[in-house]
């Protein structure tokens, strides 16, 4: 599931009205933040997920690592924030041409 260009930026465009649905702290991307997040990009296909100031990971690693736990693609990366999306497999919310 590779994006292209368009798709990227459309995807962009809706997450910018979004807030972080998530932050990752000191403790990582853990399995229970994978499988929480997971869990929300099947509810919402699109998911913000902020990166702390106390959290050392890589933000392009740590962002690169979730999306391949959660078989998502990693649309961007601003600052310490990610954009993960997913398309849902039961609740089909965004339309990608």
């Amino acid at each position: 599931m590779a994006l292209n260009s368009k798709q990227r930026s459309f995807l962009i465009g809706l997450a910018s009205k979004e807030d972080a649905l998530f932050q990752v702290g000191k403790a990582g991307i853990t399995p229970e933040v994978c499988e929480a997040v997971s869990d929300a990009l099947e509810a919402r296909e699109l998911v913000k997920i902020k990166l702390l100031k106390n959290c050392f990971d890589d933000v392009r690693g740590a962002g690169e690592t979730l999306a391949g736990r959660t078989r998502s693609e990693l649309v961007k990366v601003i600052g310490r924030t990610l954009v993960l999306y997913r398309p849902s497999k039961e609740h089909k919310r965004i339309e990608l041409q």
